[in-house]
């Protein structure tokens, strides 16, 4: 799939951009009965809610689940990472936010690029993220929020001035102030991009996004995989990092090379 000039502009424009039902009923089914497995693996790669029990996130299911290692390769999310970057791109990282009715937390007010920088020392904010949503998502389950625009104003807060988990750097850790994000929200608006299961969300790595508590009797989860330029490598200090921790959780894909693009397209049904 290859975006128009319109859709390219307009991401470029708003930081993100949303594609309905782009992957079908069955597919997002397939995705997260894949999800629910791997939900139930223990080890650090999964991060439950504070109640001890119900998942909040689950890192590079691609490693464990032959369904998400399909996933990243996937013309429908290449073609439109690498036509947002123009540049050869690689999995920089996958993930899996998980609200289950009722009580999915909320995830704080952020900008993604900060915690990599932080974390991985990536050089520079050169990375698509593409999240599907595996449930409809409605007013209600707590979709993400962005502000329009906000990744045209580089970073907002670029330290980390908390630790709410040992295991992964949350948003929590970088989250934006309250007067920060008021200035924001009064120059930029909120919008919260819902659509049927099987929709995709193009989004910035610099965008500031963050959403509520899921109120209702229906589950919210979004996979999430992140695509970095081939250019733009991280380089870590110090000792080595759990594998499923962001930058750890990079896999090779085919360089994006001259005519590879139609070949990628050629491949879809």
């Amino acid at each position: 799939m290859r975006l128009t000039q319109e859709q390219t502009d307009r991401y470029h424009e708003d930081g993100f951009l949303l594609l309905e039902s782009l992957f079908s009923a069955d597919e997002t089914a397939v995705l997260g009965a894949a999800f629910e497995r791997d939900a139930a693996v223990p080890g650090p790669q999964r991060v439950v809610e504070e109640d001890g029990e119900r998942v909040r996130a689950v890192y590079a299911s691609h490693q464990r689940q032959p369904e998400y290692a399909g996933l990243i390769r996937d013309p429908r999310l290449l073609v439109p990472a690498h036509q947002l970057l123009a540049e050869d791109v690689y999995l920089y990282q996958l993930k899996i936010n998980a609200k289950p009715a009722f009580g999915g937390e909320k995830w704080a007010w952020h900008q993604d690029y900060a915690a990599w920088r932080i974390a991985d020392n990536l050089p520079a904010p050169r990375q698509v993220n593409v999240a599907i949503f595996l449930d409809d998502v409605d007013e209600f389950n707590g979709p993400v929020i962005f502000l329009p625009g906000s990744h045209r104003s580089g970073l907002v807060q670029s330290g980390r001035h908390a630790t709410r988990s040992e295991q992964h750097l949350d948003p929590d850790d970088i989250s934006l102030t309250p007067e920060q994000l008021a200035g924001l929200v009064a120059e930029r608006g909120m919008v919260s991009p819902k659509g049927p299961a099987g929709s995709v969300v193009l989004f910035s790595s610099e965008i500031v996004h963050g959403s509520a508590p899921n109120m209702s009797p229906s589950p919210r989860r979004l996979a999430i995989m992140t695509y970095n330029s081939t250019a733009n490598l991280p380089s870590w200090s110090g000792e080595p990092r759990p594998e499923y921790v962001v930058g750890r959780d990079t896999e090779p894909l085919v360089p994006l090379a001259a005519g590879f693009l139609d070949a990628l397209e050629g491949a879809l049904v």
